[in-house]
């Protein structure tokens, strides 16, 4: 596997991204960087994974290059699994603030704050192989932000072990034991098992 496309656009996760598969001798692109791919994908599957292969898919189906999509929710116990696959959107709208501000709000009157991040990676080779991955951060939902690095739940989410949210950690620890980090581990095994 020489090249890599991504997708995504989305800087914080392509620097992410790379960052943790730099030692790796592929090129990583975003889909804008390849002609005909700047498209977004509807993500209404039911789970991470429905949401990784359906993009995945729309990319593979466009290119030679190897393709790899990911779906990442935060799931809270106490909230039987909320924001789940809807943590994007969870407050209605693309919006990490409002999407926190939610989240805390229906936590307010609950003791169990646990939680787990999932990223659900999806690879399709050159060949078309179609390879799951995952990656699960345990941890539990702060009750005020924060911390001011990091996006989307970063500056909530305590990770199992430590005192401090992803957003008070820092980029290069996150990128240690976060479960993208994990995920980004595991396909990096793989990728040097192809």
């Amino acid at each position: 596997m020489k090249t890599l496309v991504l997708s995504t656009d989305n800087k914080n996760k392509l620097k992410e991204i790379k960052e943790i598969l730099g030692d790796l001798d592929i090129e990583i692109m975003a889909k804008s960087d390849i002609y005909d791919l700047d498209f977004e994908v509807e993500e209404d599957g039911l789970t991470l994974y429905d949401n990784a292969l359906k993009k995945a898919n729309a990319i593979a189906e466009r290119t030679k290059y190897a393709v790899l999509s990911d779906d990442t929710g935060l799931f809270v116990n106490a909230l039987g699994g909320e924001p789940g696959v809807h943590s994007a959107r969870y407050a209605s709208e693309h919006d990490d603030k409002k999407n926190r501000e939610k989240l805390l709000k229906n936590l307010e009157d609950k003791e169990d704050r646990s939680a787990y991040f999932k990223t659900q990676i999806v690879l399709i080779d050159e060949d078309k192989n179609i390879i799951p991955i995952e990656g699960i951060c345990e941890g539990s939902i702060s009750k005020k932000e924060k911390g001011s690095q990091g996006f989307g739940y970063d500056s909530i989410f305590i990770p199992k072990g430590f005192d401090k949210t992803f957003a008070e950690l820092g980029v290069a620890e996150k990128n240690k034991i976060s479960h993208r980090a994990k995920a980004l581990e595991n396909l990096k095994n793989k990728i040097l098992e192809l």
